[in-house]
């Protein structure tokens, strides 16, 4: 499964060596996670499987394509073995960061749905989905996605559990949920994994996320953090400026249909798969906080802003709550908040290519395991990505030795 497009700084056959020498190496990574071989030649196995041709990554489908007889190899992986999920979440990251690792990089969380049927898969429940844009049965899973200029993959995951499903402990129990979980909402599981990361010194400077997760203990970690954010909010969320030439005050729409034409600047958020992603776009800035104004341990200035976009056809306009360093552009929060796109392409990719909604396991762990695994793909496909599109090194010519006479 090797693009093309991947291969535009590197012939055929390095970009084939490169992919033979990754998928090695990643094995090798998550190899000390089985206390038995053949448990490790299986997970190998499974992994092959997600990045075959097969457009459905079923048991069956991994099995034969490692010749075993059955899936029930492959099904034990993500079952009936012993091997810790958290801890090739923590090797998916750090391989990743290995690559993409870059200072200004954007951390990015939003949730995606996994269609299912019945009640047993563990979270499953009538909820909303955009991946189906309405109420059905599915899983939730919110999702990290680590994004720089080196490119984008997932780094952190968590299934969401409706609270039918915490408050009935004997679901919980079916499904092989760990005792110490309780109801958390999806900010709470996003909040986590922000806090996960900075533990683990994840070099990130900014945080872009939609309206699901726009305020609350989110923007206030983020603070106190010195993280800059672009956070979505809702059409009726309240701003107010202080100590601005500008004074506004109202919800993010009424704030918007008020400005004059002349507010608004036509800029990409980034190139997508048509060209430049042109949109209208405000920007205002409400605030200058000391950093003791939030409990911050830094000394230094910061702004928080209200951002407008709106969109160019039909008028349609989305809000952002921001908190930057003063002095930051309105083009750099455009360009922070198309980062977004990176995520919602990256369920696509996960989806359509590596099986990420092809788990067909019921259980807690099976869930953390396969989604596990297609990140640890993921992470490969976009390291080869960027390594094989890097420019070769400028060729130099040998110095020359200048002849002269005796």
């Amino acid at each position: 499964m090797i693009r093309r497009s991947w291969m535009t700084g590197a012939s055929v056959e390095a970009t084939l060596e490169l992919w033979a020498s990754s998928l090695r190496e990643v094995k090798a990574r998550m190899r000390p996670l089985f206390t038995q071989e053949r448990v490790a030649a299986s997970a190998g196995q499974f992994l092959d499987g997600l990045l075959g041709e097969e457009r459905r990554k079923t048991g069956w489908m991994r099995a034969e394509a490692a010749g075993d007889p059955g899936p029930w190899r492959q099904q034990a992986i993500l079952g009936r073995g012993r091997w810790d999920a958290d801890a090739l979440r923590d090797i998916v990251r750090d391989y990743a960061l290995e690559t993409l690792a870059d200072p200004d990089a954007v951390l990015v969380l939003d949730e995606t749905g996994f269609l299912k049927q019945g009640k047993a898969s563990c979270g499953v429940a009538r909820q909303y989905t955009g991946s189906a844009g309405k109420i059905t049965n599915c899983q939730i899973g919110v999702f990290a996605s680590y994004v720089s200029r080196h490119g984008h993959a997932f780094v952190d995951r968590a299934l969401y559990l409706p609270k039918a499903w915490t408050d009935d402990r004997d679901r919980l129990a079916a499904a092989h949920v760990p005792e110490n979980i309780r109801f958390a909402t999806k900010p709470a599981l996003a909040l986590t994994m922000i806090e996960r990361a900075m533990a683990s010194n994840v070099p990130f400077s900014w945080v872009a996320a939609d309206s699901v997760y726009g305020v609350g203990d989110i923007e206030m970690a983020l603070k106190r953090a010195a993280k800059g954010y672009v956070l979505g909010v809702n059409a009726n969320h309240p701003f107010r400026s202080w100590n601005k030439p500008l004074a506004v005050s109202g919800t993010a729409k009424d704030i918007a249909e008020a400005l004059p034409e002349n507010a608004w600047r036509r800029l990409s958020a980034g190139d997508g798969t048509k060209g430049a992603r042109l949109h209208d776009w405000a920007y205002l800035q409400l605030a200058d906080l000391d950093s003791d104004d939030f409990d911050a341990a830094f000394a230094s200035i910061w702004t928080r802003g209200l951002l407008i976009r709106r969109n160019i056809a039909d008028g349609d306009l989305a809000f952002f709550s921001t908190w930057c360093p003063i002095g930051t552009s309105m083009e750099k929060l455009v360009a922070v908040e198309g980062h977004r796109w990176a995520i919602e392409d990256s369920f696509e990719t996960a989806k359509n290519e590596l099986g990420l909604d092809h788990n067909e396991t019921r259980s807690w762990h099976g869930w953390h395991r396969h989604v596990s695994l297609v990140m640890l793909a993921f992470a490969m496909m976009a390291a080869i990505r960027h390594h094989a599109n890097a420019a070769p090194p400028p060729k130099t010519r040998p110095p020359t030795t200048r002849r002269t006479g005796n």
